[in-house]
């Protein structure tokens, strides 16, 4: 059977958008030669619509974008995830839904079954789950639909199982001939080899091929990355499609009975596999130039501090943006050293943006100037260092004004964890691109950027890291050794692990209890923080729900 894969990167809520595309990949792969087009999740509306559900009209504009897609389909089928609503008086107002759309009208409706509301998942909220799966036949050939987290069920996933029903395990004791997923999965790193299995295995559990169908793109902080792939029925991944980027394919199954198609061979997309740091690298971009274009902006705006996390933010904007559309801003104030001012205007220089020098010299000590009536008798500290920061976020504030640009913030997660950003200052921004790659991460994915050649000055790279807002400051000087704090929050931060774990774990004490006290009480600023792109499995924002005003120590 002839199967069509169309990963597509859609906008949510642009229903007239989405439709166009999700019938231009129709077209193409009928005139491939599909026998079966599939779509992932919530393709119609864009995935995740959230509370736009509850907006009066949606969900029937929504269904009526479903009617024009169905109007253009053919004698060739169509699955195409959708919002359905429930007819039913009870249960939540709607189901997430794949439509069967053939010969210009909507056939029948296939219902997710499982609703995840862990992480950034709340789909419980919106959502009525279906009891089974759906089979659908064409021809002599049994297809279960499945949809994304229907397929989530593996210990792998979780030790406790989450579910009552594995609609896996459903679907294998009605032996079908093939699974077919529409999905909308979200990308973190170490997450594709676990989806990989999922699918492989539950090909092995049914004894027949299954097809997964990605979504791909950005859609505020999540990123989707594709990756749609085809399992023989023995486990073999015999297609794949490409990894951050759409893709429309025709795959030619081999079903119980048919004979070996000549498509066995692994037939996988250059970036289906790639090492890690690419597709952090192809994430950040893609959700970056997804954000951007999405809301409308051309152009970036950054803060150049000669620093690395600037610096592999200007890099990530050029690959998005177009080095032209993209100005690096330096911003040295009284304190500023001098290699760090050439730091920034060299690495302007090999990226090809536009450079600019605003000293904040004046601006600073007229801010003092006013205060220093109200400071009288008090010593300086930390007070004046962020009024350094403060200035700096209402020039680079004027500037995104001015120029329509999208201010992009540098902090990365492990400074974001600990309150080491200043709010006001350097976290004013419309995007903090960075702000879940911890600072381990940071140095290991700007070597990557200069795998090839010299692009962030290695001086950038090599120096100690320093926010320069005192004279001879480096982070270490309140911060233990990044090494260090980044292990201790991936214990804490992704992982819930108490302060009594992590000291048995043979870190220090007095360390553990510095920076678990950090995190905490910096909760306030993270929640007025700039929307972040999530990499890791667990990214501050709306997958991480902690109250800010709280007690609890662990």
């Amino acid at each position: 059977m002839r199967i069509g894969l169309a990963q597509l990167n859609t906008t949510v809520g642009d229903l007239a958008g989405n439709r166009q595309r999700i019938l231009q990949a129709y077209a193409k792969l009928v005139a491939e030669g599909a026998e079966l087009v599939v779509f992932p999740e919530l393709i119609v509306c864009g995935y995740p619509p959230r509370d736009l559900l509850f907006k009066r009209r949606f969900v029937s504009d929504v269904a009526d974008s479903l009617q024009l897609i169905a109007a253009s389909i053919g004698r060739v089928p169509a699955l195409v995830g959708t919002v359905e609503n429930n007819p039913e008086p009870d249960g939540r107002r709607f189901f997430n839904s794949a439509a069967l759309c053939q010969n210009g009208k909507v056939i029948s409706y296939a219902r997710k079954c499982l609703l995840p509301t862990y992480d950034v998942f709340d789909e419980d909220r919106y959502f009525e789950p279906a009891s089974t799966p759906v089979i659908l036949t064409f021809g002599s050939v049994r297809v279960g639909v499945t949809i994304c987290e229907d397929i989530w069920t593996h210990p792998r996933v979780a030790p406790r199982r989450l579910y009552h029903f594995d609609p896996v395990e459903w679907l294998r004791d009605q032996k079908v001939d093939l699974m077919v997923n529409l999905s909308a999965s979200p990308w973190h790193y170490e997450k594709s080899d676990v989806r990989q299995a999922l699918v492989t295995d539950a090909a092995k559990i049914l004894g027949c091929p299954v097809v997964y169908v990605n979504a791909i793109g950005g859609n505020d902080e999540l990123v989707f990355d594709g990756r749609s792939l085809v399992a023989t029925a023995n486990g073999t991944v015999m297609a794949g499609l490409a990894a951050f980027r759409e893709e429309n394919r025709v795959v030619s199954i081999p079903l119980q009975g048919s004979p070996d198609s000549p498509l066995l061979a692994p037939n996988l997309a250059p970036s289906f596999r790639q090492a890690e740091m690419a597709d952090i690298y192809d994430a950040l971009v893609l959700g970056l130039r997804d954000y951007a274009q999405k809301c409308g902006f051309k152009r970036a705006l950054i803060a150049l501090s000669g620093g690395i996390d600037s610096a592999v933010v200007a890099v990530l904007a050029a690959a998005a943006f177009g080095p032209e559309q993209v100005i690096g801003v330096s911003l040295p104030s009284s304190i500023s050293s001098q290699h760090s001012r050439d730091d920034a205007r060299l690495l302007a220089v090999n990226l090809g943006i536009r450079f600019e020098t605003i000293a904040i010299a004046d601006c600073v000590a007229a801010c003092e100037t006013a205060l220093s009536g109200v400071f009288a008798g008090r010593p300086r500290d930390v007070t004046e260092e962020n009024i350094q920061a403060r200035v700096r976020g209402v020039i680079m504030m004027a500037l995104s004004n001015k120029f329509g640009s999208l201010l992009l913030t540098t902090g990365n997660k492990s400074e974001v964890a600990v309150g080491y950003c200043t709010l006001y200052g350097d976290m004013c921004g419309g995007l903090a691109v960075i702000s879940d790659v911890f600072k381990t991460q940071v140095y290991a994915l700007s070597r990557w950027i200069n795998r090839d050649r010299e692009i962030i000055p290695d001086n950038s790279i090599s120096k100690p890291p320093s926010a320069e807002l005192r004279p001879g400051q480096v982070d270490q000087d309140s911060l233990p050794p990044y090494d260090v704090l980044d292990a201790i929050l991936r214990g804490y931060v992704e992982e819930g692990l108490s302060r009594r774990d992590l000291v048995a774990q043979g870190f220090s004490s007095a360390v553990v209890d510095d920076v678990v006290r950090k995190v905490d009480l910096n909760e306030y600023k993270r929640k007025q923080a700039a929307p972040g792109l999530k990499i890791t499995p667990l990214a501050f924002g709306v997958g991480r729900r902690i109250p800010i005003v709280q007690k609890y120590v662990s």
